[in-house]
């Protein structure tokens, strides 16, 4: 299957891959436009995941690329940075998903967890078998989880008790396993376990009202006396330091969600403004239309030549926390004022789910905020060129 370039990809970057990896992205963009899009406005409205979609992804070698047990041929940080911007201009819920159950979740277990761990829950979580969430962020703890975690791990011999709440957790009301982030009642520093959901103790109930990533079901987790065994500690999780090592994977794969996201909305403003006509022409010949189509194309070429160098410094080795925190604040920027360009591009139709620009124009607000607000990647990078931290 041949790969053609997205209307999006001015540049062509993505020509770059290698052909096997265009392969790949042709097969996954094919099953995403033939059978994941034509539901997503619909799924968007009713706020329903589409959890027959998860064997399709798994097919598709989407699930688990990025580890030695799971992934179906060697893969770089820029191919999978490519990925996510394909789920993403198809639907951002979509692209959450997999980037919970992947980086995430499996990222937590295989950047952090033992042999043993990584081959009893990598390869179920990357086939379909099972899905995963991330249990970080509390009612009370966004931004300053690490000194603001309130659930706790008390150890009572060869077993942890976790109590606690979590919220805005991707998944959560209806994965298998959950990675939970506690504090260690005895020495007070941060660990991780997985938490299968069926522990006694663990509740998921679905954040309602949602107006933005209305498809990803995010839980309120309660978190009462749940007992876990020591063997599902994750051994390489000591600190929230350990913890940030799997977000700052994850960060540069949420740029480049926001990326796709505004890529999104641009191809669907495109396609309006070559059908709609006004005054007996396509509104494409208007030139405050292609003010806005061109604008937005300007922004979203910025963002994606920023994430695939991004992601080449993480192939190198040399990419660090500030990096990646620049990035998810401009790209999310950029993406926020695309998606609003798109959607005055097709007037009062700008806000009906059926031309798709109103689905992206929404979303946007979530990958926003996630992963990190525009304000604490701001401060992450502040301290890294200033040398001074200006933190609360």
């Amino acid at each position: 299957m041949t790969l053609t370039q997205l209307a999006g990809d001015f540049y062509g970057l993505e020509m770059a891959l290698s052909e096997h990896e265009k392969e790949f992205l042709a097969n996954l963009r094919s099953y995403l436009e033939n059978d994941v899009k034509p539901h997503v406005n619909r799924l968007w409205e009713a706020a329903e995941f589409p959890q027959s979609i998860v064997a399709g992804l798994a097919d598709c070698g989407v699930m688990g690329m990025a580890f030695p047990e799971t992934r179906p041929f060697e893969t770089s940080a820029v191919f999978r940075g490519w990925v996510a911007l394909e789920l993403a201009r198809i639907d951002a819920s979509v692209a959450t998903y997999v980037g919970v159950n992947n980086g995430l979740a499996m990222g937590s277990i295989g950047e952090l967890g033992s042999p043993e761990q990584r081959a009893e829950w990598l390869p179920p979580l990357s086939n379909g078998h099972m899905v995963g969430c991330f249990g970080l962020t509390e009612p009370l703890s966004g931004s300053d989880s690490a000194q603001g975690l309130r659930t706790t791990a008390e150890r009572r011999g060869d077993e942890w008790v976790l109590n606690g709440e979590k919220r805005w957790i991707g998944n959560g009301t209806w994965c298998d396993v959950c990675v939970v982030w506690a504090k260690d009642l005895a020495d007070n520093k941060v660990k991780g376990f997985i938490v299968p959901t069926s522990t006694p103790g663990y509740s998921a109930e679905r954040i309602e009202g949602k107006i933005s990533l209305r498809i990803v079901q995010n839980a309120h987790i309660t978190l009462t006396n749940v007992v876990v065994p020591e063997s599902n500690r994750l051994p390489g999780a000591n600190s929230f330091a350990d913890t940030a090592k799997v977000l700052r994977l994850t960060r540069a794969e949420v740029a480049w969600a926001a990326v796709g996201v505004a890529v999104g909305a641009y191809e669907a403003a495109r396609t309006y403004a070559l059908e709609r006509e006004q005054f007996g022409v396509p509104i494409a010949r208007h030139q405050l239309v292609q003010h806005h189509l061109v604008t937005a194309l300007g922004l979203i070429t910025s963002a994606l030549t920023m994430v695939r160098e991004l992601s080449a410094m993480q192939d190198r080795g040399t990419m660090g926390d500030e990096h990646a925190a620049l990035a998810k604040a401009v790209t999310t920027i950029n993406m926020r004022e695309a998606v609003a360009h798109c959607r005055e591009a097709l007037g009062g139709n700008g806000i009906v789910l059926e031309y798709d620009v109103a689905r992206f124009f929404a979303d946007a607000e979530a990958l926003y905020s996630y992963e990190g607000t525009r304000e604490m990647n701001t401060l992450i990078v502040g301290r890294a060129v200033t040398g001074h931290a200006a933190f609360v």
